[in-house]
């Protein structure tokens, strides 16, 4: 197959619809990992794939195979799926911090992890490490436990970029603040129109994976609000 292909987590709303309806619209085969494959509108559906896939629980090997045998190649992984529980690092448990870690850490270095070589094997792998600003920076109380698996999601990223610079895979943490998504809407009584459109991230994801290899983006910053840094 000539066009290139992408495997997006998280696709079934939010981030990762929208990044998935804008790659379809560029030209992108698609693999798109959900917890309950419905074909999304706005896709291709001649060059879209469905795989069952919970971030929590794993399934990135299955899944890697799956989308290689539908589609022969993998260009890029959009590593979007997430999980956010607001709580302090004080009040928190273990196993809200352990559920944090698994989406947000564990299964996006798994799924890296499972396409490395075909990555590698297009000669400008692409992967985008959805972060968010909570791994810049610890904005309130009630963010910091989901801070804790940002920052570590960014070094991820950093760590991936390290591992396949000499290989053409370039890595990028994208790193959001408010997006009009049901997580946001779910901590922040925020109006809509005031947070950043999904939309907008996805022409940020196409841009990224678009670049060179001599155009490497370690990390990009997106606001909807002022603050002294981002």
């Amino acid at each position: 197959m000539t066009r290139p292909a992408a495997m997006i987590s998280g696709a079934s709303r939010g981030i990762g619809l929208a990044v998935a309806r804008r790659l379809s619209r560029d030209g992108w085969a698609l693999s798109l990992g959900m917890r309950s494959p419905v074909m999304p509108e706005g896709v291709d559906p001649a060059h879209t794939h469905l795989s069952a896939y919970d971030a929590a629980t794993g399934g990135e090997d299955a899944w890697t195979a799956a989308a290689l045998e539908r589609f022969g190649r993998i260009d890029a992984v959009v590593a979007n799926a997430g999980l956010m529980i607001p709580k302090s690092v004080i009040e928190a448990e273990d196993d809200d911090l352990d559920a944090m870690l698994a989406v947000n850490v564990k299964a996006p270095r798994r799924l890296v992890k499972a396409a490395f070589e075909p990555l590698s094997a297009c000669g400008r792998g692409r992967v985008i490490i959805l972060a968010s600003l909570s791994g810049k920076r610890v904005k309130s109380e009630k963010s910091g436990l989901y801070s804790m698996t940002k920052f570590a999601a960014v070094a991820l990223s950093h760590g991936i970029r390290q591992a396949g610079f000499a290989r053409g895979i370039r890595a990028t943490a994208v790193c959001p603040g408010f997006v009009a998504t049901d997580m946001a809407r779910a901590i922040t009584d925020r109006d809509a129109a005031l947070m950043t459109d999904p939309d907008e991230l996805a022409e940020v994801v196409a841009m990224l994976i678009g670049l060179s290899n001599t155009a490497s983006v370690a990390e990009f910053a997106v606001n909807c609000q002022l603050e002294e840094q981002y």
